[in-house]
């Protein structure tokens, strides 16, 4: 099987319906993950009303009759030369579909799942800096600074971002939920210590814990350094995704949130040690461990929405 490139390069990552020869020329900017697309959702609504007309006797407009679902089109290839979806999203070496693309009952698709997805490395791609602060562009940001990454099947990675980390240090643990346990937005589910103070995460999202990094424990030290790959924290399953993703931040409003912070945070450091150089220079690691002066309970409160 050679996928439909169409000159682009190999470093490249071209979307599904290129590679099925649906579209002409499209990449992937959001790491094959489909659900979060919304070029996806147009070509699978046009797709499945084109069906529907051709099933009612109806006529397809000419501009759309060759849209159909990705899946159709490779289907009308010899069995072994149709390319798992793995393959198609460059996670691996050329692989035959064994199961018609139904990927919810796939033998394979369950062991990919099992071996890759879970300790997979989180690869951002656009990064936000903000005085220092790294977000990556595609993620969601959550009032209390933990972040949601949507994966496939309603399933979403949870860690805590960058601007959480320079304000607290590394922590001496986080305490995830336990694998089957029902976490809920907003609540604290998710415990940080360091030395004798406690703090509350918040959950960005509701949902069934599913996953929690085995190695967390291990890797404390450089989930602060890199908090949006090894340093998450658990991935949970959804039933109420659309809904949850309202009240989180994206784009132009993660931005927004972390600017305001950022300034909440120089406004509170100025109040409790003095006016700041204005040396342009960007917000240190461990605030906290360095001005303990600035309170554990009022910065809780302030940047990770705990008001008890």
């Amino acid at each position: 099987m050679t996928l439909q490139t169409n000159g682009i390069s190999k470093d490249s990552d071209p979307c599904l319906w290129m590679q099925a020869g649906i579209v002409t020329r499209k990449l992937c900017d959001t790491d094959y993950q489909c659900s979060a697309c919304k070029f996806d959702r147009i070509m699978q609504k046009t797709a499945r009303d084109n069906e529907f007309l051709r099933e009612q006797g109806g006529i397809v407009k000419e501009k759309r009759q060759k849209i159909v679902l990705w899946q159709d089109q490779l289907r009308e290839l010899p069995a072994s030369k149709r390319p798992c979806l793995h393959y198609m999203k460059r996670r691996i070496d050329f692989r035959a579909c064994t199961n018609d693309y139904h990927c919810s009952d796939c033998e394979f698709d369950q062991y990919f799942q099992d071996q890759y997805t879970v300790y997979a490395v989180v690869k951002p791609v656009d990064v936000l800096d903000i005085d220092g602060i790294r977000f990556p562009q595609g993620y969601y940001l959550h009032k209390g600074h933990t972040w949601a990454k949507i994966e496939e099947g309603s399933m979403i990675r949870v860690g805590l971002d960058d601007f959480a980390f320079r304000v607290f240090g590394t922590p001496d643990q986080i305490e995830a939920p336990l694998v089957g346990k029902m976490v809920k937005q907003n609540q604290g589910d998710i415990q940080l210590k360091r030395g004798h103070n406690r703090a509350d995460i918040l959950s960005p999202v509701s949902g069934v814990v599913t996953d929690v990094n085995p190695r967390f424990r291990e890797i404390a030290e450089k989930a602060s350094d890199d908090p949006y790959s090894d340093g998450w924290i658990m991935r949970v399953h959804s039933n109420t995704l659309r809904q949850d993703l309202k009240s989180l931040c994206l784009g132009d409003e993660t931005e927004e949130m972390l600017k305001q912070d950022v300034r909440r945070l120089y406004d509170v450091i100025e109040e409790t040690a003095g006016p700041l150089a204005a040396d342009g220079g960007q917000i240190a690691h461990d605030i906290f461990g360095a001005m303990p002066e600035l309170g554990w309970d009022r910065l809780t409160q302030m940047f990770l929405a705990n008001n008890k």
